[in-house]
């Protein structure tokens, strides 16, 4: 009882520190490692290799079985005793003394599969870090499309009431007036959508890290500056040769690769003989008869035998193993080169978009500092009426369309360069 009141105020203690605190992306990488499903998946597939690894050492050791068995028989039509009883006990050991060097292989092919699922789960973690910070940097950016269509949708409001005024004072027509109160409208269902949006990337992180329907979280803001942004990116080709290095899911296909030789010669054993020792004691009692303890004594035995079995001719079952083996050999050398040409083409791949976005945020600063100086000028020109509210509009959305532009590119630009980090370091940190 005390150890469940325990257990429920810490989960409600949890609770509350999810809400309470910003969650920096450290955080999320170190809760997620305790709490995602999936990888606790993967750790319970780790335990069950280390049994069978247990287990496959185990067949070195000799088998010792007890067994008895019990009887009655009924004739009928018998003179004398028409019903008899009989008892047997025995005790019998086996051990193989040599099966081909399968046992052994055995081992050795466990042992390889324990580093697998281990490098599995290594594997399985990075690419959750991956997943935590693609979504973590779309949460932030969701939260700054926020600000910037509050600050759109507050313009267009003033420009909307300025409208009404000159209308209402005979200096601007019912349409123009329609059409930005249209603008201010269209600013606001933006404004939703920005939220639904932002709603929505902390649902996706929530997955990630198994968090219930009625916890909210809050991240920890990031700040880059401009220098950050248009860092100099590192040599691409040692880049790749890091990233190649660093790759657990690399590692673990070569172990792939090294364990279907083993299967090569697992099942080569099938071809070579085979002996074993047995050995056994037993004894039994038999009714109508003499007393139990007589009965046993003379019943006592013991027994011991080498056997010597020779594979002559089992069907091609031993070639077909064989012949899969070295076929699931070759596939895992498939399977590395494969993964190899993926990892180049993801580190060209993020080299090209991070310098493309360098390129674009560069771009859109200036862009930005146009559009708004236009924004400005425009909308006090309107204010002394010498634009109309076309253009007024168009400068409007210019702004918009410039301050989205210049966060989607320090965004991609950032997580081009974390993801060239990762290739590299094989860990992301952020400040």
């Amino acid at each position: 009882m005390i150890k469940s009141i325990l257990l429920i105020f810490a989960a409600v203690g949890a609770v509350l520190v999810c809400r309470a605190q910003a969650w920096s992306y450290q955080y999320c990488v170190d809760y997620a490692r305790q709490h995602n499903i999936n990888l606790r998946k993967s750790r319970v597939t780790e335990q069950t290799g280390a049994v069978n690894l247990d287990e496959a050492k185990a067949q070195w050791q000799p088998t010792l079985d007890f067994g008895m068995s019990h009887g009655v028989a009924n004739y009928p039509w018998r003179d004398g005793t028409k019903n008899s009883y009989t008892s047997n006990y025995a005790f019998s050991a086996g051990w193989t003394i040599y099966n081909g060097g399968e046992r052994e292989n055995n081992i050795k092919r466990k042992q390889l599969q324990t580093e697998i699922d281990k490098l599995n789960t290594g594997a399985l973690m990075r690419s959750l870090e991956t997943d935590l910070l693609q979504v973590y940097l779309n949460i932030l950016y969701a939260k700054e499309s926020i600000s910037i269509c509050k600050e759109a949708a507050t313009l267009s409001g003033a420009q909307a009431d300025r409208a009404r005024q000159l209308m209402e004072g005979g200096k601007l027509s019912r349409v123009d007036y329609a059409q930005l109160q249209s603008q201010y409208e269209q600013d606001r269902y933006a404004l939703v959508n920005a939220q639904s949006t932002y709603d929505t990337r902390k649902m996706e992180l929530k997955k990630l890290l198994e968090l219930g329907i009625d916890t909210d979280i809050e991240l920890q803001d990031v700040d880059w500056s401009d220098e950050q942004i248009l860092g100099m990116l590192p040599d691409m080709a040692s880049t790749y040769e890091l990233a190649l290095r660093n790759d657990l899911q690399l590692q673990s296909l070569g172990l792939e690769k090294d364990g279907a030789g083993i299967d090569i010669d697992i099942a080569k054993a099938g071809k070579r003989p085979k002996i074993s020792l047995n050995a056994g004691v037993m004894t039994g009692y038999d009714a109508p008869g003499g007393s139990f303890g007589n009965s046993v004594k003379q019943a006592f035995g013991e027994n011991v035998g080498l056997s010597l079995t020779v594979p002559i001719f089992n069907n091609k079952q031993t070639k077909s193993a064989v012949a899969r083996a070295r076929l699931q050999q070759f596939d895992a050398q498939l399977s590395i080169d494969q993964r190899s040409n993926e990892l180049s083409q993801q580190v060209e791949n993020w080299f090209i978009d991070t310098r493309s976005s360098q390129a674009r945020f560069m771009a859109a600063g200036e862009q930005l500092r146009a559009a708004r100086l236009t924004s400005e000028l425009t909308d006090e020109k309107f204010d002394l009426g010498l634009v109309n509210t076309v253009e007024l509009m168009q400068a409007h959305n210019d702004l918009l369309e410039a301050q989205f532009g210049l966060l989607q590119a320090k965004y991609m630009a950032m997580l081009g360069h974390k993801m060239i980090e990762y290739y590299r370091e094989a860990k992301i940190t952020l400040p």
